[in-house]
């Protein structure tokens, strides 16, 4: 909850200066815009053949076009242009490999959509083109509504089984966002697929609405809201809609974090006079205070295995990330270059952290590496915040400024792809990217 935010000079703020700061331009009820920035130089060529389908049928959406849309955001790959395609199976015997070998590509994916009751039966088949071999097929049932997020995940599958890492294209997003200004002004926490499709609200007020976390199963929402004229921590099921009060103690609410296990909340709190880090158990409601000390503690962040958090605090003069174990015990101080380092959060595997730095009075993403000690900027904005990471490690979401007004921005770990995202009217800020949309598979894929 350190943080800056446009307005005049670039100043540190203090904790209520930020909460209060996220009153901003609105934007209409819309899905977000994706626009590849950079870095696909190195992407490995596919193509995603059109699936076939009946010659009466007529589809909601294409889920050949979608699969394709999901790998080229990766950065990974490139996939071929429909009207570049010289033929268009749908079967493994329709297949002439010496044919796609020759214009280039690595991989090859065919599918059939075909009806079966209210819905379809989507079926794909994945294929290494040099060795005409296959490399995973599946069959998934889906409903007309679901056929696109049927098609991320297909997209997940062939990610997968091409790099080694899981897919993020069945995965969603959580932002704020505001509309209108003054007496009409409506802030809203709303939750979008990956790829900026299916937008829905799940909370709006006239009051601002910030700090988004998921709970690890992707179920719920933790959130501060201040429509009672103060802060206040809340956790809303998505399904049900259904929300509970879980903080609303005298002063400072804020920056709730689900722990790995979701029972956990870690959150700000000012109850006893200064915002110390707290732990509070979902289920027996007991509050369980970890720091204690006059400088400001706030923002905390689990580590994955459960056993530290980090946090920021300004214990030694300036914004700096620490650690401390969650059982409680001393704080260690993780960050050491630059006067300002602060929204740390643990990468999936608990080897690096992401986090905001200061550098030449410009506000950065960058990755610390905790094992070699090393810091490496990941953005290139002069006012970048509130950095989530993607549930397979591979990217990170954060806001930025592009052209006067609040947007959304991914940038891959290891250097490469970004994007941006965007309204086309008004601001999104506080990304949280969800973990990953499902524990285990419809199908089999054979290996």
């Amino acid at each position: 909850m350190f943080g800056t935010r446009r307005s005049g000079p670039v100043v540190r703020l203090t904790i209520l200066a930020v909460l209060y700061l996220y009153l901003l331009p609105g934007w209409a009820q819309q899905r977000l815009n994706i626009e590849i920035t950079g870095g696909t130089e190195t992407a490995q060529p596919i193509a995603i053949i059109p699936f076939g389908t009946s010659a009466t049928q007529s589809l909601p959406v294409d889920p050949a076009a979608i699969i394709a849309a999901d790998l080229a955001r990766t950065g990974r790959f490139r996939p071929m242009a429909t009207r570049d395609m010289l033929d268009r199976p749908t079967r493994r015997e329709e297949i002439d490999f010496r044919d796609w070998s020759l214009l280039g590509m690595n991989n090859l994916v065919i599918g059939q959509v075909v009806p079966e009751g209210a819905g379809y039966r989507v079926s794909f088949a994945l294929f290494d083109v040099f060795r005409a071999a296959e490399l995973a097929n599946g069959t998934l049932t889906s409903t007309a509504t679901g056929l696109r997020q049927t098609a991320h995940r297909i997209a997940d599958e062939i990610y997968e089984r091409l790099t080694g890492q899981p897919g993020v294209a069945a995965t969603r997003i959580a932002y704020v966002s505001t509309t209108g200004s003054g007496d009409a002004l409506q802030v809203s926490l709303r939750v979008a697929d990956a790829d900026g499709h299916n937008p829905q609200t799940i909370v709006s007020s006239a009051e601002p609405i910030l700090s988004p976390a998921w709970s690890p199963d992707g179920q719920r929402l933790a959130y501060v809201s201040f429509e009672n004229q103060r802060p206040a921590i809340y956790i809303q099921e998505l399904a049900s809609g259904r929300r509970e009060l879980v903080a609303s103690f005298p002063g400072i609410n804020g920056s709730p974090a689900f722990s790995p296990d979701g029972g956990r909340l870690a959150l700000t709190l000012s109850k006893d006079g200064n915002p110390e880090i707290y732990v509070l158990d979902l289920a027996s409601r007991q509050l369980k205070r970890l720091t204690d000390h006059y400088a400001i503690d706030t923002e905390p962040a689990w580590s994955p295995d459960g056993q530290w958090i980090l946090f920021t605090s300004d214990r030694g003069g300036g914004p700096q990330i620490y650690r401390m174990p969650t059982a409680g015990g001393a704080a260690e101080r993780l960050s050491r270059e630059g006067d300002y380092n602060g929204r740390a959060s643990y990468a999936p595997d608990g080897r690096s952290i992401v986090m905001v730095t200061r550098v030449n009075g410009a506000f950065r993403i960058a990755l610390l590496d905790l094992t070699q000690g090393t810091t490496r900027l990941l953005s290139r904005g002069d006012l970048d915040e509130s950095p989530s990471f993607a549930p397979n490690g591979a990217m990170v979401i954060y806001a930025t400024i592009h052209q006067g007004r609040g947007v959304l921005a991914t940038a891959a770990v290891t250097g490469g792809v970004s994007q941006r995202l965007s309204q086309n009217s008004g601001e999104v800020r506080d990304p949280a990217w969800s973990p990953l949309a499902w524990g285990g598979r419809a199908w089999r894929p054979r290996p």
